[in-house]
């Protein structure tokens, strides 16, 4: 069991962790027709807006309630009632997913009640959906803002069945902010390959695909529409991804019934079997021949991996999900975890593979990364390994200095191969091939103080 512990430096350097509105914003945008607005100082919303648009390359919608110096004092409610209303009549958005910062949170204003006096004062508004979500950025991370927001769109959009009517090829999936929008299109082709019809909440697939649209449109691209989050209450299960997504489960089940099923990773053989069997369980369908073909590709590439992995050490930064997930699958590849970082708390963390799990940033985790031979972290962790000359995989958000970021898969048997690949070629690349200089005969292999020269 894996000891957690929390930096005590009094300050961060090059930052890992990014804040709970971001993760909320984030959320809100795999809806389709949607606009994300920050309530708080427009340098939030500016931040996150420059996050995004350098890792995913896209046009991305945000807006801010803009609070000056005097409102934070006096009160948001005029700053909340004129964002929505220019937004309302600007955008014409299905759904406008207000996220509090650290600014609203600090003065407490209240949101939701900000929000019944926006509904009866503006009764032309009522066709726009208005979802509130608590993200103060000086507690929790990321990870937490996106549960946060996921939580909330269940217990706002979600309607409970008038009478409990199951659809049995109906499945509901809640998938963790560490999912990209190619895992997601992998695990619905996976789905529907069993004969199921996948309601993903949130769907970044359908917004954040980079697709080119035939028409420009202020709010999302795509998403899950505001009707299929409706009659998510009828779905025969729940699939949830990462532990962050556990409490959105359990709301879903509490309000209408639906019963859940919680994968911590999907990235791995193991883990990969139990969703297949699982899939196939409730679906009654065989796993078909072409997964039964993965599988087997997976486990060849695992084999021919080994050689490379085994006896590695492998340092990883990562959300809490994203870094359980790497560093199981690092484990079991024959790789030594050398060092964990991370950004909040979380129940996955005591069972991690390693002795310790620090809670910091990524100077920590270059200061524990002498001697590795691979790091693991988004783009921000680049001057660290460019300094210790150790190679280096990105993952996660944001990735900014490479393309195809959010096409990344690393989910399912062909997710968990194509990554063996990926980070089996970054130790090829880097290794170091015996020569006469280096290559010591056995004589000098047994005793190492013997001199290779000729008196």
């Amino acid at each position: 069991m894996a000891k957690v512990i929390v930096s005590q430096k009094r300050c961060t350097v090059n930052p890992l962790k990014m804040s709970q509105p971001i993760g909320a914003a984030l959320a809100f945008m795999g809806i389709e027709g949607s606009m994300p607005l920050l309530h708080g100082a427009q340098g939030c919303t500016s931040f996150g807006l420059v996050l995004f648009v350098r890792h995913f390359r896209e046009a991305i919608p945000m807006q801010t309630t803009a609070m000056s110096e005097v409102a934070t004092v006096l009160g948001g409610f005029d700053n909340v009632e004129q964002a929505i209303v220019n937004i309302a009549n600007r955008s014409n958005p299905a759904v406008i997913g207000i996220c509090t910062t650290g600014v609203s949170e600090v003065k407490g204003d209240d949101l939701k009640g900000f929000l019944k006096l926006v509904r009866a004062s503006h009764p032309e508004l009522g066709h726009i959906a208005l979802v509130d979500v608590s993200t103060p950025d000086f507690r929790g991370a990321f990870q937490d803002g996106w549960s946060a927001a996921v939580t909330r769109m269940v217990e706002e959009l979600v309607e409970v069945p008038l009478i409990e009517t199951r659809f049995s090829r109906r499945v509901n999936v809640l998938p963790g902010c560490h999912l990209t929008p190619g895992d997601l299109d992998e695990l619905r082709d996976l789905f529907e390959a069993f004969s199921l019809d996948p309601f993903f909440l949130p769907d970044l697939s359908g917004s954040l695909d980079g697709h080119i649209p035939a028409e420009f449109t202020p709010t999302t691209l795509g998403g899950i529409s505001l009707e299929h989050i409706r009659r998510m209450g009828s779905a025969c299960w729940t699939v949830a991804i990462g532990e962050q997504m556990r409490g959105a489960a359990i709301t879903l089940e509490h309000r209408t019934g639906v019963p859940y099923k919680l994968f911590d990773r999907l990235t791995g053989l193991a883990a990969n079997d139990e969703l297949m069997s699982f899939l196939s369980q409730i679906s009654g369908v065989p796993v078909p021949r072409k997964y039964r073909r993965l599988r087997s590709q997976l486990v060849d590439a695992m084999l021919d991996g080994h050689f490379y992995f085994g006896g590695k050490k492998a340092v990883v930064a990562a959300e809490p999900d994203l870094l359980a997930t790497l560093t199981h699958w690092l484990h079991e590849m024959g790789c030594e975890i050398q060092a964990a970082v991370t950004t909040t708390t979380s129940p996955v963390l005591e069972h991690l593979p390693t002795e310790e799990v620090l809670i910091g940033d990524l100077e920590d985790l270059e200061l524990r990364a002498a001697g590795a031979d691979l790091i693991v972290t988004h783009s921000h962790g680049r001057q660290a390994a460019e300094r210790l000359g150790i190679p280096f995989f990105r993952i996660g958000i944001p990735v900014f200095d490479r393309l195809g970021a959010n096409h990344q898969v690393t989910v399912g048997y062909r997710g968990t191969r194509d990554l063996i690949f990926s980070v089996g070629n970054l130790f090829l690349a880097h290794g170091h091939e015996p020569t006469p200089e280096t290559w010591l005969p056995p004589a000098q292999e047994a005793n190492p103080l013997v001199s290779l020269k000729v008196p």
